[in-house]
């Protein structure tokens, strides 16, 4: 067994927020969510997070996952933010990896292969990336896998700066190691305590540190908001293709953004500049069209979303389509072979199998039944200023344009409203209900204002 302990206590000032940097939103859920992730897939015995800046946010965060927070309550560098884990492993005696909460692109595969190290004998073992361009970095001193130093740049020779292989900052550490973080010195311009020193005082009490070379991308660090876009770049891209290989058609893939928890059947067709967030579901054969956003939706199979329409918390059943441009708000659900058109807009409401509502309408709180027909301009006018009402719409009833139903009301089953009628009383089944001023026609009246003037 082993423990774990994530860094997530510096201040970020390089992202310019409010927002403690570990809680900034990659792909819908917290930077920080990942580290602790991919650490709880290796089953640590005891996890830690070390807080700091933003600590309250950053643990309030943390709620729904089982670790323990230690707070960090000065910034004094990674090896001082690491030693405040101390009284939370008191007893524990095997392998503690370390990792930063800024972070989230490593793999567990690749910090087991750092467990697997010190399980064989090495006292520390770090992660090691070689980059294309090390500048900023400190430079790994090896002979073999076996470590011999940590070079800052600023201290480095010519022939050690040509050096490309730089700290990831992931760790393996045995039982030796708050015994060695107490040795620490903080002897340098920012009077920190830094993790790499580890190295020096690892190999001063005869331990081996060994290095394990990883993917430069998995090391990826976020600690301003372009490389937060990167990092959130390689996310998605993964995801993406993850995707398109299950059968998922992608047009202009890179426009697309969807998160983690989105699922995706195959055949499913997805046109540029769609986003996709939440626990949105899509079935099989169904279609989203360009500029459309989706969250915690369900598209059943052949359903289809047009251009520019925006949907939360709503269902599209089997061949039903909403838009160009409809809206559909949270209780919006569409059966079997609706047609919403665009400029609708649903809320709250039930739309039976065949309902057709072609543009310009409202449907708020509502229940129409199978077959029914709402013509241009109709709005359920649901809300009296102090509560919600109720509008029932009865099978293959017909709602003339510009009609206003006023909740709560109910049209009977076949009923007729006629164009610009404003509804407060019950509509029978089959009857037709007219309720508007009569049309009065004044000869000459045109004429006569036009000559006045």
């Amino acid at each position: 067994m082993h423990a774990h302990v994530i860094l997530a206590a510096g201040q970020g000032t390089r992202m310019k927020s409010r927002l403690p940097k570990v809680l900034h939103p990659l792909l819908g859920k917290p930077m920080l969510a990942y580290a602790v992730e991919t650490a709880l897939a290796l089953s640590p015995e005891k996890l830690v997070v070390v807080v700091g800046h933003g600590g309250e946010e950053v643990a309030a965060a943390l709620r729904d996952y089982p670790v323990a927070v230690a707070w960090q309550k000065e910034q004094l560098g990674t090896a001082h933010a690491l030693l405040q884990a101390e009284p939370f492993l008191q007893g524990f005696s095997g392998p503690v990896l370390v990792t930063q909460g800024d972070t989230p692109l490593l793999r567990p595969e690749t910090l087991k292969g750092l467990l697997v190290k010190v399980q064989e004998g090495a006292g520390m073992a770090l992660l090691t990336v070689e980059l294309p361009d090390p500048t900023g970095y400190g430079r790994i001193l090896r002979q073999g896998e076996e470590v011999l130093g940590n070079v800052e740049e600023k201290d480095a020779s010519p022939e050690i700066r040509a050096i490309r292989e730089v700290n990831a900052g992931a760790y393996a550490f045995d039982g030796l190691l708050f015994t060695a973080l107490k040795e620490v010195r903080n002897e340098n311009a920012a009077r920190e305590y830094y993790l790499p020193d580890l190295i020096a005082t690892y190999r001063a009490h005869g331990r081996k540190v060994v290095a394990v070379k990883g993917v430069a991308e998995e090391a990826l660090g976020v600690n301003t908001r372009e490389e937060l876009a990167r990092v959130e770049g390689v996310l998605l891209s993964a995801l993406r293709r993850e995707w398109m290989r299950k059968g998922v058609r992608m047009i202009l893939p890179e426009s697309i953004y969807l998160e983690p928890t989105v699922e995706l059947a195959p055949d499913v067709t997805l046109w540029p500049g769609v986003v996709l967030k939440g626990r949105t579901r899509i079935g099989e054969g169904a279609e989203v069209g360009p500029y459309a956003v989706l969250e915690d939706t369900v598209l059943e199979p052949g359903a289809r979303v047009l251009a520019h329409t925006v949907a939360q918390g709503a269902v599209v059943g089997s061949g039903a389509d909403a838009g160009p441009f409809a809206r559909l708000r949270p209780g919006a659900v569409l059966r079997e072979g609706v047609h919403v058109g665009n400029f609708v807009e649903v809320k709250n409401s039930l739309l039976h199998p065949g309902v057709k509502a072609g543009h310009l309408a409202y449907l708020g709180d509502a229940e129409v039944g199978e077959g029914a027909n709402i013509g241009a301009g109709v709005i359920t006018a649901n809300f009296d200023g102090k509560r919600k009402h109720k509008t029932l719409i009865g099978k293959g009833a017909f709602i003339g344009s510009n009609a206003v139903l006023v909740a709560p009301v109910k049209v009977g089953d076949g009923a007729m409203v006629g164009a610009g009628s404003v509804i407060t009383h019950e509509v029978p089944e089959d009857a037709l209900a007219v309720a508007r001023g009569r049309q009065r026609n004044i000869e000459g009246y045109a004429r006569r204002k036009r000559e006045e003037g």
